[in-house]
């Protein structure tokens, strides 16, 4: 009963919550002001990694089912966001903040930010448990910040081959542990401007932070829907409007000219790339290692197919800002 009295509460909520965010969906320019290197620039790994559609996007999902074990972090977003309507515009939402922080210039970055901080502070209230939760909480932004920075970074260097030293090679290539260390460094700045304060500064502090939150989380009801709801998107046809109009606007929005991603596959292996603990906390089997093979071998072949798609993308417009030579 005092769920069903609840629900429009948290409906009206919620909708009070997204109106702050603004139209997310709106094209972006970074190529002004000139000069601008905004948060990062060029030279940064940030720069470089961020760069990979398919990469981010299979990461991004992985991060998304780490971050749903955590019962506190999971209860804000059940709660306020329209993510069981719309995942694909939560997906999107989140690609555009990590783009904007990225790629656009500094004031740009620092827009973003705030207004995400101001769509924090109006998050909060009890969880199934009885716990009280507010998305503001320095605990929560730093799980959901190490959450996304392993993702991304293990995702990154799954598609991407390994250089051996002394290599001339100007294609991209996995992370070596100083470049991991300087990306874990450079992406630090963004919780610590959203209100984090536990923020790992090399690989090895991402790692132990990662394992320091293991007791606080947990699998049930909850996580394995946002998996369906994971799987459901991944499936449903691309012929369909509601998919090919999200991907579109993703696509519109980051400068693309595809209007189809290998989505089922990068479900596989952001599933298959979650650590042994999360992976049994969600009940899944051990990836077969055939179907994984040939799911790799498929989404390096979308990689620089993706890369081309994007060539007048936000990266491509932040290193046309500054006047620095385009991407590999």
């Amino acid at each position: 009963m005092l769920e069903t009295l609840a629900s429009p509460l948290r409906q009206a909520l919620a909708r009070q919550v997204r109106s702050l965010a603004g139209d997310s969906r709106a094209a972006l320019d970074f190529t002004q002001p000139v000069g601008d290197p905004g948060w990062f620039g060029p030279d940064t790994v940030a720069w470089r990694v961020h760069a990979d559609f398919i990469a981010m996007m299979t990461g991004g999902i992985g991060a998304l089912l780490l971050q749903a074990l955590h019962p506190l972090a999971l209860a804000a977003v059940w709660d306020y966001s329209d993510f069981r309507d719309d995942l694909r515009g939560r997906l999107h939402r989140t690609a555009l903040f990590i783009a904007t922080t990225t790629y656009g210039p500094s004031a740009a970055a620092q827009g973003v930010v705030e207004r995400v901080r101001a769509i924090h502070a109006q998050v909060r209230g009890t969880a199934p448990d009885g716990r009280s939760y507010s998305a503001d909480d320095p605990h929560l932004l730093s799980f959901i910040h190490v959450a996304e920075v392993y993702s991304f970074v293990n995702a990154h260097d799954w598609l991407m081959p390994a250089i051996s030293a002394g290599s001339q090679s100007t294609e991209p290539a996995a992370l070596s542990l100083r470049e991991r260390d300087a990306y874990v460094a450079e992406m630090a700045r963004v919780p610590l401007a959203l209100g984090a304060t536990e923020v790992p500064r090399d690989w090895a502090g991402l790692l132990a932070q990662v394992e320091s939150y293991r007791p606080e989380l947990e699998g049930g009801a909850r996580p394995q829907a946002i998996l369906r709801m994971l799987r459901g998107m991944s499936r449903q046809p691309l012929g369909q409007s509601a998919t090919e109009s999200a991907m579109q606007r993703l696509q519109a929005a980051l400068g693309g000219r595809l209007s189809a991603v290998p989505l089922h596959l990068m479900m596989t292996a952001a599933t298959a790339l979650l650590p042994p603990w999360a992976q049994q906390l969600y009940a899944l089997p051990a990836p077969h290692p055939l179907q994984l093979a040939l799911t790799r071998a498929a989404l390096r072949t979308a990689v620089p197919l993706m890369r081309w798609a994007l060539r007048d993308g936000v990266a491509a417009q932040a290193r046309k800002r500054l006047q620095a030579p385009p991407c590999a």
